[in-house]
């Protein structure tokens, strides 16, 4: 029975991602001079880089892949461009939230201690 919830919390889950995704895009398109869509794909991908923290070990990937794949850190960015007025760091900001929105759709969730197919969504 718990299973059953945890796989219903789980497409909850995804589509909350779905759902930011969209929205971040959407923001890209908004802006007052997005950035071209190469960059807009590009970014969508640099994030994973901090898979690399798996080299060191399960416990630092973990690590270092949910501090880039929280959104804390594109929010705060964005916020931060917005009063300083860098425009720029919002485009950045817009596409980080997709890429988490992707991640988020696609099953790849934040990632436990014991190794990167263990996730807050389960395991991959």
């Amino acid at each position: 029975m718990a299973e059953h919830r945890q796989s219903g919390m789980n497409w909850l889950l995804r589509l909350e991602g779905l759902a930011l995704f969209g929205a971040a895009t959407l923001l890209y398109l908004q802006l007052p001079a997005p950035a071209s869509w190469w960059i807009y794909l590009i970014g969508l991908l640099v994030p994973d880089l901090s898979m690399l923290g798996y080299l060191a070990g399960p416990v630092i990937g973990a690590v270092t892949y949910n501090i880039f794949h929280m959104t804390v850190g594109p929010i705060l960015l964005a916020i931060v461009g917005w009063m300083v007025d860098l425009h720029f760091s919002i485009d950045i900001a817009a596409i980080w939230l997709a890429h988490i929105g992707l991640d988020r759709t696609l099953g790849f969730g934040l990632k436990k201690r014991e190794g990167f197919r263990h996730t807050h969504l389960g395991e991959l």
